[in-house]
């Protein structure tokens, strides 16, 4: 054992005969440096490939070598069934079940065998329990299933820039992180010329220029609302316009609600550093079991590891001793000789600079014909098994020849093909061009028990052990951070991304909003109501704001639960305030077609349950305004009683006037008529009176004889006194008459004070039982303004 426990060298097994196979007894000690060049092992199923993969890990591992493995069949978790002490025990929970049956064996008794089986072909190839207990003490084995709750990891939680300041590095990084999600999309876009590539790799350059490291949930919300206005010498919505992104969107956003999502923003962090050494410094061999997921799967987790690797291998200083090793178990479709696919960027760039950081890159295939030779032109070390085919042997040899002309070693084609085709199991042709020539060996007996591809049930079993020499605690899983429509989100339901709606749902926010508490959703809704009563002489139109609850229940929205909200159209904001959280977003909100439906239920519930509710005075048949109070409507009563009051009574006044003033000029001239016949009268009386007294005196006091004349006189004055008794007469008349018109004019004004009574007595109303008027829109009379998605602090 002695012999092959050198420092730097792997013991991968012994020389042999080409034509037998049978080991002769040389070690082949395969000097580690030589792996900075990169290694590839070619060989069907059964041509032991996967053994001398083992083997090689197990060698890195002993000398203190971390390791990064791929593993697509779930084989290569066998690494962690390492048992020092051989029992039976150690070997019975993991056997393969199927095996034993087959062997008509009782599964203790199987357990056994293979106990057995594994001690003597140790001590074959010179090994024991002791080299196996060296092994796990050596480096920290450990098992992550990407893509699976069993040990996941977060790969989804954010999309570092890279450290580099080389700007072709960080926009190939770019490129590989968008063909990676695209595929695991199944989304099928050039990265020359795909426009779903392009916007998502300038929206990713873009954060990373502003200092981001952004999630997939933040670049698929800028897919609809880019911080570009421009792609090239196009503006934005004719490189892609609105709606097609939001297509796009919600096909990335498919990926992000599907149930299995959220697993990938959990576990470890996708930091190859920690996958390579643990905290304290040992050497790690992290084994990525990916036999799980679906081919696009597969394709997205491949090249997010592969660019980390490309990361971490930037950072590291140059160094001509192997510093890492990477080891990817069939290969084929990652690396095809014609397609692009996202996971061949990266590799070829670790094929190409791996050798100057010290990172080994080793490649596994059973199908050679799928592989880019002119990318392995790179490797320096093959390992060749038993073939299936003269074509895959051709292939071989033609790739062969490509990584030979560099130089070192001669190649001889046909040597090298009859070589091949004497091939058994477990014999290996290795082409190393640090060596003068191939070298045919027997490779050695695995340290590992290999039992075959682990199931679901064994890997959850691996990774609940702790590793063997530290007793690390299992990685805490990271906390999601991506959330969308129907996507997982963390705890809460909250999101610090806002949620992916179509871009004609219109979506805004209500005004100045603060950070610290999540945003909740809720249906917005603006209509003008116009309800008119001709006979009333009512005609009022009002704007109706109203906020409703939105639910995945069978009725998603009902406005009779809506709150009814100060906010017209003008106080929402487009904008998201800055650090905003968002609570989930029902589904119904998510789909365009609901807010056509929502608006014309709001429109009929508007026109059914808007009402105008007024107040009438029954006396004069006045109704209140729209939203005034019953004082504020008596009062306006009492005053409006007043005006018409006045009104009304100068109307009437005006209206009796001409009356009572022609009743004022005839009593004036009735007036004037009896001062002349009083005048008269007097005038007449004094005159008759003087023409009596004369007479009388003359026949008295002169004592003469009465004469004819005398005689005359007296009866001139008789006559004089009949006058003035008919003067008399006259001024009674003339006063019955005025006393006539005044009675007639105070009769006009009692008639006049009558009405005016009647004026005062309505204006005093108001005080009476008022009446209540209820109205609603008539067809047509409701037109909804909007109908939009709203975030709003709850």
């Amino acid at each position: 054992m002695v012999d092959f426990e050198k420092l730097g060298a792997f013991y991968l097994g012994r020389t042999c005969e080409p034509d037998t196979g049978k080991p002769t007894g040389e070690l082949v000690l395969y000097d580690s440096k030589d792996l900075v060049t990169h290694g590839l092992i070619v060989g069907m199923t059964g041509s032991g490939k996967t053994g001398l993969g083992v083997a090689l890990i197990e060698e890195a591992a002993i000398d203190g070598v971390p390791a990064l493995v791929i593993d697509p069949k779930g084989d290569l978790a066998n690494l962690l069934l390492t048992f020092p002490d051989l029992k039976a025990d150690d070997f019975a929970p993991w056997i393969n079940e199927d095996d034993a049956r087959r062997t008509g064996s009782p599964p203790a008794e199987f357990a056994a065998v293979q106990a057995e089986k594994w001690k003597k072909g140790l001590a074959e190839w010179g090994q024991d329990g002791s080299r196996i207990a060296r092994l796990r003490e050596a480096a920290d084995i450990v098992v992550f299933t990407p893509g699976s709750s069993i040990a996941p990891v977060s790969v989804l939680s954010s999309f570092a820039k890279p450290s580099s300041d080389d700007d072709e590095l960080v926009r190939e990084r770019a490129q590989t992180i968008v063909s990676s999600v695209l595929t695991l999309a199944g989304i099928e876009a050039d990265a020359v010329k795909g426009r779903e590539h392009i916007l998502l790799s300038t929206i990713l350059l873009s954060a990373w220029r502003s200092g981001e490291n952004p999630d997939l949930a933040t670049l698929v919300e800028r897919v609809q609302k880019p911080p570009m206005t421009r792609v090239g010498v196009m503006d934005l919505d004719s490189f892609f316009p609105e709606k097609d992104r939001f297509e796009f969107a919600m096909a990335i956003n498919a990926l992000m609600a599907s149930p299995g999502f959220a697993v990938w923003t959990e576990g470890e962090p996708l930091d190859v550093a920690a996958f390579l050494r643990t905290p304290t410094g040992k050497p790690r061999i992290a084994i990525f079991s990916i036999a799980h997921l679906d081919d696009p799967q597969r394709m997205f987790f491949v090249t997010l590891l592969l660019n980390a690797a490309v990361g971490w291998m930037r950072v590291q200083s140059g160094t001509s001793s192997l510093r890492a090793l990477l080891y990817m178990d069939e290969i084929a479709g990652f690396f095809p000789p014609v397609a692009n696919p996202p996971s061949k960027t990266p590799l070829l760039t670790l094929l190409k600079q791996g050798r100057a950081a010290g990172l080994g890159v080793v490649l596994a295939t059973q199908n050679p014909v799928d592989l880019d030779y002119k990318g392995l032109s790179n490797i320096g070390t093959w390992w060749l098994g038993r073939l299936q085919t003269d074509r895959d042997k051709a292939r071989v040899l033609d790739g062969l020849e490509s990584a030979n002309a560099g130089g070192g070693g001669g190649f001889d084609r046909a040597d090298i093909d009859q070589l091949l085709s004497n091939l058994t199991s477990r014999v290996f042709l290795m082409r190393n061009v640090h060596d003068e020539g191939p070298t045919v060996f027997h490779s050695r007996w695995a340290l590992s028990y290999l039992r075959g591809p682990l199931g679901r049930n064994e890997l959850k079993r691996l990774a609940a052990r702790p590793p063997a020499a530290e007793g690390a605690k299992k990685p805490e899983p990271a906390v999601a951070v991506a959330s969308t429509s129907g996507s997982q989100a963390p705890a809460g339901n909250v999101s610090t991304t806002r949620p992916l709606v179509p871009p004609d749902v219109p979506q805004y926010f209500t005004g100045l909003l603060s950070s610290a508490r999540p945003l909740a959703p809720a249906i917005y809704g603006s209509a003008e109501v116009r309800i008119a009563d001709v006979k009333l002489g009512v005609d009022v139109t009002r704007q109706v704001a109203l906020l409703a609850p939105v639910t995945d229940g069978p009725v998603p929205l009902d406005w009779a639960t809506a709150e009814r909200v100060e906010m017209g159209p003008d106080a929402l904001q487009a904008e998201a305030p800055e650090g905003a959280r968002y609570a989930e977003l029902p589904g119904p909100a998510t789909k365009a077609k609901n807010y056509a439906a929502w608006t014309k239920q709001l429109g009929a519930w508007l026109s059914a349950n808007e009402t105008l509710e007024l107040m009438k005075l029954p006396s004069n048949g006045e109704l209140s305004h729209p939203d005034e109070s019953e004082r504020d409507f008596r009062a306006r009563m009492q005053q409006h009683g007043r005006e018409t009051r006045d009104e009304a009574v100068e109307k009437l006044r005006s209206r009796y006037a001409p009356k009572i003033a022609a009743l004022d000029e005839k009593l004036r001239r009735a007036q004037q008529a009896v001062e002349k016949e009083s005048q008269q009268a007097t005038g007449a009386n004094l005159q008759t009176v003087i023409s009596v007294g004369a007479t009388l005196a003359s026949m008295f006091l002169g004592k003469k004889k009465v004469s004819a004349g005398t005689l005359g006189r007296v009866t001139t004055a008789a006559r004089g006194v009949g006058r003035s008794m008919k003067e008399r007469e006259d001024i009674g008349r003339a006063e019955e008459g005025v006393e006539a018109l005044e009675s007639q004019r105070r009769e006009l004004e009692a008639q006049m004070e009558r009405e005016i009574e009647t004026i005062e007595a309505s204006a005093h109303a108001v005080t009476e039982r008022l009446e209540r008027v209820v109205l609603k829109p008539k067809r047509g009379g409701v037109t909804v303004k909007l109908v939009a998605l709203v975030w709003r602090e709850p």
